[in-house]
């Protein structure tokens, strides 16, 4: 069944992903909370993604490319273990059994890659290019930038008021704290995305927050075409 979530990339969505229900998957173990969604079982998507303890995914081939942020616990396929603060980009063509001995939350994008985008990237926690953080950060690490697309971590003081610049497009995930952007009060799996335009101003929490932030176009140029 074709699905259309979130599909609107002219509209901002800003909501508290954490409070979505847990969808389950084909796979036993498996379960989502989608927060953007174009297709049916193989799909353009942008979900959270729990895995029960002892849980597979059968092998499968990215088509489209797949882009992972482990959130919680041990994401594991027969290329590694990946403990939270993890990130990696499997480029369209490539494919994986993905599992979780201990089980895992990841947030993952599918089929959003540029179709000549090739290149495999694996970030362990801790790794990336260590920038000078900006007004109000504490921290700020770019995981990726190819001229398209700008991945970042950034650690916000407690308090801190920022204006981010919102040229191409923008999105992010609340990892830890609280941010108030957009009338809303986004804890952790809090996820927003707005198209490219006026800056975006957003307050850190009184414990301040850290945040995925992807500063890119909401639909890449030269995407793959889903298949059917």
């Amino acid at each position: 069944m074709s699905m259309r979530i979130n599909d609107d990339f002219s509209r901002p969505v800003v909501m508290q992903g954490g409070a979505l229900p847990w969808v389950a998957s084909p796979v036993a173990g498996v379960e989502r909370r989608m927060l953007f969604r174009i297709g049916g079982e193989v799909a353009r998507a942008t979900s959270l993604v729990r895995y029960a303890p002892g849980s597979v995914f059968p092998r499968h081939e990215h088509g489209g490319g797949e882009e992972i942020l482990v959130l919680d616990g041990l994401f594991q396929d027969e290329h590694g273990d990946y403990p939270a603060g993890s990130y990696f980009r499997n480029p369209p063509g490539s494919a994986h059994v993905p599992a979780s001995g201990p089980g895992c939350v990841i947030f993952v994008k599918l089929w959003q890659f540029r179709a000549a985008d090739a290149r495999l990237v694996v970030r362990r926690p801790g790794e990336g290019e260590r920038l000078t953080p900006g007004a109000g950060m504490a921290r700020a690490v770019q995981l990726f930038d190819d001229g398209y697309e700008d991945v970042r971590l950034e650690n916000w003081l407690p308090g801190a008021r920022l204006r981010m610049a919102n040229e191409h497009g923008l999105e992010l995930l609340v990892l830890s704290g609280e941010v108030a952007l957009a009338g809303e009060l986004l804890g952790p799996q809090g996820w927003a995305r707005f198209p490219a335009g006026s800056p975006v101003e957003a307050t850190a929490g009184p414990s301040g927050a850290a945040l995925w932030l992807k500063r890119a176009p909401l639909s890449l140029p030269g995407q793959g075409a889903l298949p059917g």
